[in-house]
């Protein structure tokens, strides 16, 4: 369940940033660059920060 939340809210993200680079400012594109890093180092290290995030705010678990 929590797998499925942190890539709707990825994918959430990335859309508005892109939504907003293009009607507000380009530079809402670094915000995708973020995104997409910690994506990435979430592959690789198997550590996710909106998993802590979800954990401590909403409590939830796997």
């Amino acid at each position: 369940m929590k797998n499925r939340i942190v890539r709707g809210i990825a994918g959430t993200f990335i859309l508005i940033s892109l939504l907003l680079a293009i009607y507000v400012n380009i530079n809402w594109l670094w915000f995708n660059a973020f995104v997409g890093a910690n994506l990435l180092q979430s592959s690789i290290t198997k550590w996710c920060l909106m998993d802590t995030i979800l954990e401590k705010v909403f409590k939830v678990k796997n």
